[in-house]
């Protein structure tokens, strides 16, 4: 049995895959302020998942952060509490085996490219644009970290070829400015289309279906925006597919809008890449825990 944990900022799930990869268990449990209470509850649910299957099983976890390899706590994760945490070796100890640890976009990377949007090619870049806005690569069955544990950190790289309305974007929560999770994230675009403070986007596409110009404007923004981005990404990793999941990932006109203004910002005389939604939905990253082992 595997087990995989997705660590939300407000919820945090569990899954049992079998060998087959067959989803034998779900629980959900809302997700603590406190850091000594978000290891309990992962403790809780690896301990209620074995008594349910009957069996001890590998345990994954997606985080939104990573583990630094230089003092393996964890950084850069907008969970704060979580961060300068040794997060593998304290949930190691309250569960009695060792635990792996990811970002959350490489988990839905790994789901998708296992069994969902992006089985059967090799190279997958797999982007997270909900609450926050992130990136994971798979190539061949393998997450890609590097040296530095910060492959695809692609949110927290500058918005590329910025207008001048655009410069120098706005503060994001890690120091910088103008990152893209200030530019592409559910409450980025909220606060783009409604005003400063505004941070839930998901009636936007229907009030622009409706017919409300500034709801429409905010999308084009936005659909202009992450075809930079994703440009930028065919330049440099040329994936064989891109694969969206997140809540923003729902909005459909991202497909047909985004990859023709995607190839303007790509470097040759083709742009192929196909972008394509997550096929496990909300599921990826938890499933894409549960098999952090699979290549072991």
């Amino acid at each position: 049995m595997r087990f995989g944990i997705d660590l939300g900022g407000t919820k945090t799930e569990i899954v049992a895959l079998d060998r087959d990869g067959a989803l034998r268990l779900r629980h959900r449990r809302p997700t603590p302020p406190d850091y000594p209470g978000i290891v309990e509850t992962i403790a809780a649910l690896v301990a209620q998942a074995e008594r349910e299957t009957g069996t001890r099983g590998t345990v994954g976890i997606g985080i939104p952060g990573s583990l630094s390899p230089a003092t393996g706590l964890v950084r850069n994760a907008n969970s704060q509490a979580l961060n300068g945490q040794k997060l593998d070796r304290d949930v190691a100890a309250a569960i009695g085996r060792e635990v792996r640890v990811t970002n959350d976009a490489n988990c839905l990377a790994m789901s998708e490219a296992a069994d969902g949007a992006g089985a059967g090619h090799r190279t997958v870049f797999a982007v997270i644009i909900g609450t926050g806005c992130g990136g994971g690569i798979v190539s061949s069955g393998r997450i890609l970290d590097g040296p530095n544990g910060t492959a695809g950190e692609w949110g927290h790289t500058p918005l590329p070829w910025m207008t001048a309305a655009e410069f120098p974007g706005p503060r994001c929560w890690c120091g910088r400015h103008g990152c893209l999770e200030t530019f592409l994230s559910g409450p980025a675009l909220a606060a783009d289309c409604d005003g400063p403070g505004a941070r839930d986007a998901g009636a936007i596409p229907a009030r622009a279906a409706a017919g409300e110009d500034r709801a429409a404007a905010a999308l084009a923004r936005h659909a202009d925006r992450l075809a930079r981005a994703l440009g930028l990404i065919a330049n440099i990793l040329d994936p064989d597919v891109i694969v969206l999941g997140g809540g923003l990932s729902n909005m459909q006109h991202l497909y047909a809008k985004v990859p023709p203004l995607m190839a303007r910002h790509v470097l040759g005389d083709v742009a192929r890449t196909p972008i394509v939604q997550a096929r496990h939905g909300d599921s990826s990253g938890v499933f894409g825990a549960a098999r952090l082992w699979d290549s072991a």
